[in-house]
C-alpha cells in the first residue's frame, strides 16, 4: 500500500468526531483524500475532509454505499455496521482494523472471553442474559455490571453494591465483573502494521472524572517501577499479536494494590489516553495509526518530555452553544497547547477539547495542568 498511494488514496473514516478530526490533520501530511461518514451534520470533521456524508454508522446500506468507491476504511468509533464492512472487505476494500476485530471489541463479553482464551490477565467475570441472573451470580457483591454492547465513555457501566440495587441494574445482556481494588488506572497504546511490525507508546497513568467515569487527567511518561512498565508493555504487544490487528490498539489496564496488572478494555483506534503524544512524543498516535494502516514503517514513540493531558469537558449545568472561558489566560503559559474540537454545542461532561501541558520538570507540568483545570471552562 505504501509505494503508490501518496495523493491518490481514498481513505474513509467512520465517525467524524474529534478523533477523525485529528486523523485528518495528520493525513494532510500524506496528501491522502479523506472521506467522512457521521450522523451529525455539525460533526467536527465536516469542513476538514474532502467529502462529508451525513448518515447512520449502524445502517448496513449507508455504510456499504459510503465505502464502495474507497480504497481503505478505518474507524474512530467502534459502534459501526460490521456486516457492511465484511462485505466491503470481500469486495476488495481494505478495512483496518479488520471487521472481525471490530466485531469482537463491540461486545465486551467476547472481549473477556478472548482474554481468557489467550491467557491475558483480567478480572474474574460472568456473562449474564437478564437482570434476574444477577441474583445468582458467582461474583461476590459489590461488583461491576457492564452492558455487552453500546457502552462508551463511562456509559453502560454500573457498580452494584447490594441485592437491593439489582432492581436498577441493566436489563440487556451484560457481564458481571469482580470489583478491582486498584492502585492506578494505566494504559498502553500499541500499533501493528500488515508486515507484523509492532511498537508501543510508553505507559501512561490516568485519573478519571468520578461523575462522568471518563479520563480527565493523564500523565506521561509514567514513573511506576520498571517491572510494571515492562509487564504492561508485554501484555499490550501480546494482545496486538494475538489479534493480528492492523492499526492502533489502546489497552486500558488496572494496576492492583498487590502490583498485579489486569486488562480492563480495548479500543481499536486512536484513543483518549494518547492525545498527549501530539506534543509529548516523537510520533503522535494519529501519525502512528496512519503509518500502521498504510503499512509504512512505524515511527519512534519515545517521549520528548513530560506531558500532562487534560480533557476539556462541558461544565455541569450548562447546555447550549459552547462558550470558552480562560483560553487566553492558559495560552500565556509556556508549554500549554489547546486543542478545541469544533463542537458547536456543549452539555455536561461532553468532550469539547483537550489541553496538553509539557515541561522538562515533571512536577511543574503537573502543577501547571492543575491550574489550567481551574481556569479553562466550557459553558453556554
Amino acid at each position: 500500500m505504501a509505494k503508490d498511494f501518496y495523493g491518490e488514496l481514498q481513505l474513509g473514516i467512520l465517525g467524524g468526531g474529534q478523533l477523525g478530526r485529528m486523523l485528518i490533520q495528520e493525513a494532510i501530511n500524506y496528501n491522502v483524500n479523506v472521506h467522512i461518514l457521521d450522523p451529525d451534520k455539525n460533526a467536527p470533521c465536516r469542513k476538514l475532509c474532502n467529502r462529508f456524508e451525513c448518515g447512520s454508522l449502524s445502517d448496513f446500506e449507508t455504510v456499504y454505499n459510503f465505502g464502495k468507491g474507497l480504497d481503505m476504511i478505518t474507524i474512530e468509533i467502534e459502534k459501526v455496521n460490521v456486516d457492511a464492512l465484511e462485505k466491503l472487505e470481500n469486495e476488495g476494500v481494505v478495512v483496518y482494523p479488520q471487521s472481525r476485530i471490530i466485531r469482537l471489541i463491540q461486545d465486551k463479553g467476547l472481549q473477556k472471553q478472548f482474554f481468557k482464551q489467550n491467557d491475558i490477565p483480567t478480572a474474574a467475570f460472568q456473562l449474564i442474559s437478564t437482570k434476574e441472573n444477577l441474583y445468582e451470580t458467582a461474583i461476590p457483591l459489590p461488583y461491576i455490571q457492564k452492558l455487552r454492547k453500546d457502552g462508551y465513555d463511562g456509559k453502560g457501566v454500573k457498580k452494584i453494591n447490594s441485592t437491593t440495587e439489582i432492581e436498577q441494574a441493566f436489563e440487556s445482556p451484560s457481564l458481571v465483573e469482580e470489583l478491582v481494588d486498584f492502585e492506578k488506572e494505566i494504559a498502553v497504546i500499541v500499533a501493528r502494521n500488515d508486515k507484523g511490525d509492532v511498537s508501543t507508546f510508553p505507559l501512561v497513568e490516568m485519573e478519571f472524572n468520578p461523575e462522568a467515569n471518563l479520563v480527565e487527567f493523564l500523565i506521561s511518561p509514567s514513573t511506576l517501577p520498571f517491572e510494571v512498565q515492562t509487564r504492561a508493555d508485554e501484555i499490550a504487544k501480546k494482545i496486538a499479536e494475538d489479534l493480528q490487528i492492523v492499526g492502533l490498539l489502546a489497552v486500558e489496564m488496572f494496576l492492583t494494590k498487590e502490583g498485579e496488572i489486569l486488562v480492563n478494555e480495548l479500543a481499536p483506534r486512536p484513543h483518549n489516553s494518547g492525545h498527549h503524544t501530539i506534543e509529548g512524543n516523537i510520533t503522535s498516535q494519529f501519525a502512528q495509526h496512519l503509518r500502521a494502516i498504510f503499512n509504512l514503517p512505524l515511527g519512534a514513540t519515545t517521549a520528548r518530555t513530560n506531558a500532562v493531558m487534560i480533557n476539556l469537558l462541558g461544565e455541569p449545568r450548562y447546555e447550549g452553544l459552547a462558550k470558552y472561558e480562560g483560553v487566553e489566560d492558559v495560552l500565556a503559559v509556556e508549554g500549554v497547547f489547546v486543542h478545541l474540537y469544533g463542537k458547536k454545542y456543549t452539555k455536561p461532561f461532553r468532550k469539547m477539547g483537550h489541553i496538553c501541558i509539557v515541561n522538562d520538570d515533571r512536577e511543574l507540568a503537573i502543577k501547571n495542568a492543575r491550574w489550567v483545570q481551574e481556569i479553562l471552562k466550557v459553558k453556554a
